[in-house]
């Protein structure tokens, strides 16, 4: 899920560990079946994505053409199915072991789309996003579904 922000940041036990100023949030889901391919796939997607306002007040211009920032936070939650019951399942959701390297991965092939270091959260901690959401604008893509 990608959401247009005006600042967004990451806090850590306290300290503040990654923000930005007007570009992208990506909150990413890594399912067990999502491969490099996936990574590489919605990385171009993302980065190449016209939700950026050109002069008109049209969406018109991408992450890459606005020189906007990206912060990336791995989120297993965006995975949860609440099928049955009450609590939320997270089956789908890839294990640390498969989901970080992809994670990693990810940031790596953001950045040299974007011609840029990307911003991060921090793998596997209890964090707390803050953001302004600039629109508000918030798209969720699936690379399985590749729309």
């Amino acid at each position: 899920m990608i959401q247009r922000v005006s600042e967004a940041s990451v806090t850590v036990q306290g300290k503040v560990v990654s923000e930005i100023n007007s570009g992208l949030l990506i909150l990413l889901g890594i399912e067990e079946d999502d491969e490099i391919v996936d990574a590489e796939w919605l990385t171009g997607k993302i980065a190449n994505m016209r939700i950026f306002e050109d002069e008109e007040g049209r969406m018109n211009h991408s992450l890459l053409a606005s020189a906007g920032d990206a912060l990336v936070v791995s989120q297993f939650t965006l995975h949860a199915s609440t099928k049955k019951g009450n609590r939320p399942s997270f089956i789908r959701a890839a294990n640390p072991g498969h989901s970080e390297p992809l994670y990693e991965k990810f940031c790596e092939f953001l950045s040299v789309h974007l011609a840029k270091s990307v911003a991060q959260g921090r793998f596997g901690a209890m964090m707390d996003v803050a953001l302004i959401n600039d629109g508000p604008v918030t798209i969720v893509i699936d690379s399985k579904s590749r729309e």
